[in-house]
């Protein structure tokens, strides 16, 4: 009699814990993302330093740029970027892809015959971006957080 009780209680405490530990899974499979869920405008902050042929040494990089998602796939951005003390405006065009996974990439125009690319992982309940460049030669990390969060006034 005792070992059918410890039987079933560890038939329960297995069947609970193998509950338990697919229902988080299934819920994050269930939510999945598209492009409809990046949309608004992300204040992002840059910095890193891209690498340069021998024997030059690398140039620092730091950036505050505003980046507004379409929620279609289209991506615009404005602000100002240091490289090397040197400050400059500057504004990106593209487009954006945004995987069931939440991550995503995207690819923007800097300036004619400049093109530069990103993956990043949406954050915080869509509220955050962490974007990694992708292009070689390039070691900057930037966060993107959303300029007028869920809950707040929009003016």
């Amino acid at each position: 009699m005792k070992r059918i009780t410890i039987a079933k209680a560890f038939t329960i405490a297995a069947v609970t814990a193998l509950a338990l530990g697919i229902a988080p899974t299934a819920n994050a499979h269930a939510k999945g993302c598209s492009n409809a869920n990046l949309k608004g405008t992300f204040a992002e902050k840059d910095s890193g330093f891209f690498t340069n042929p021998p024997p030059a040494p690398a140039s620092l990089f730091a950036g505050v740029i505003l980046d507004t998602f379409d929620g279609n796939g289209t991506i615009t951005a404005t602000g100002f970027v240091s490289i090397d003390g040197t400050v400059s405006p500057q504004t990106e065009n593209g487009t954006y892809t945004v995987n069931p996974d939440c991550t995503g990439t995207y690819e923007v125009t800097i300036a004619p015959g400049v093109t530069a690319h990103a993956f990043f992982v949406i954050d915080d309940d869509g509220n955050e971006l962490q974007i990694i460049p992708t292009d070689p030669g390039t070691v900057v990390t930037c966060i993107a957080r959303k300029q007028f969060p869920a809950g707040h006034l929009e003016q």
